[in-house]
């Protein structure tokens, strides 16, 4: 279990996160809401070790915090940013095959091949040979994800997948997700569509200001129009 408790976090002396408390238990997807600036992409970027923190961030009873980034990665947490880091000059396969971790592996999670990255996402397979730095948007966006998985991780961090794609290519996104929780990877998902996120989640959060201002089910917040009023509709 990923557990965050009373996380601050800081850029330079801006004080961004205030006190952040969520959990992501194994085979669940959590979503993180909230409007721009809110602290959602700071609070995955701090458990990630990317952002300086205080407070306590562990998965597995291991604490992450202080940790550099790839031992992070290595006992089994995963991060996909917004900014879809492919490697441009690279081809689509090359790109997955920079995924996978050498030498000490996380234990516990399930292995993910070439195969299953092309079954899931077979334009990748027609893309296999094909530099990342020429391809869509949305189907650089497939190749962060399962260049993500190839590292084998137990839970993934997602920073707003669906952003700028179109929707048929945002409804595979969704599936996919509810895939990737099947075989048993825990999922936190920052995202703006609201939609999407209540449909393939089990518990969500709601964050405002640094600060989580509601934690419950999907049915709990779409009954919640106060909620959602003050801290998600513009």
């Amino acid at each position: 279990m990923l557990e965050v408790r009373n996380l601050h976090a800081f850029y330079g002396k801006s004080h961004v996160l205030h006190g952040v408390t969520l959990d992501v238990k194994p085979g669940e997807i959590v979503s993180l809401l909230g409007r721009n600036g809110s602290g959602r992409s700071t609070t995955v970027k701090a458990i990630m070790g990317l952002v300086e923190g205080k407070g306590s961030i562990t998965w597995n009873a291991q604490e992450l915090l202080d940790r550099e980034a790839y031992e992070i990665a290595h006992v089994g947490v995963g991060y996909v940013p917004e900014s879809r880091d492919v490697f441009p000059k690279l081809t689509v396969r090359q790109n997955l095959l920079l995924g996978q971790k050498g030498g000490r592996k996380a234990e516990g999670g399930p292995q993910w091949t070439m195969d299953d990255m092309f079954r899931m996402f077979p334009r990748l397979k027609e893309r296999e040979h094909t530099h990342a730095g020429v391809m869509s948007g949305g189907e650089q966006q497939m190749l962060t994800l399962c260049r993500t998985l190839m590292g084998n991780p137990q839970v993934i961090m997602i920073d707003e997948p669906t952003e700028g794609l179109a929707p048929k290519i945002v409804e595979l996104v969704a599936d996919y997700l509810e895939e990737i929780r099947k075989r048993g990877v825990a999922v936190l998902l920052v995202e703006q569509k609201l939609t999407i996120a209540l449909k393939i989640s089990q518990r969500c959060y709601v964050m405002g200001h640094g600060r989580i201002v509601f934690e419950g089910t999907p049915e709990q917040l779409r009954a919640d129009a106060g909620v959602r009023r003050e801290w998600l509709e513009v």
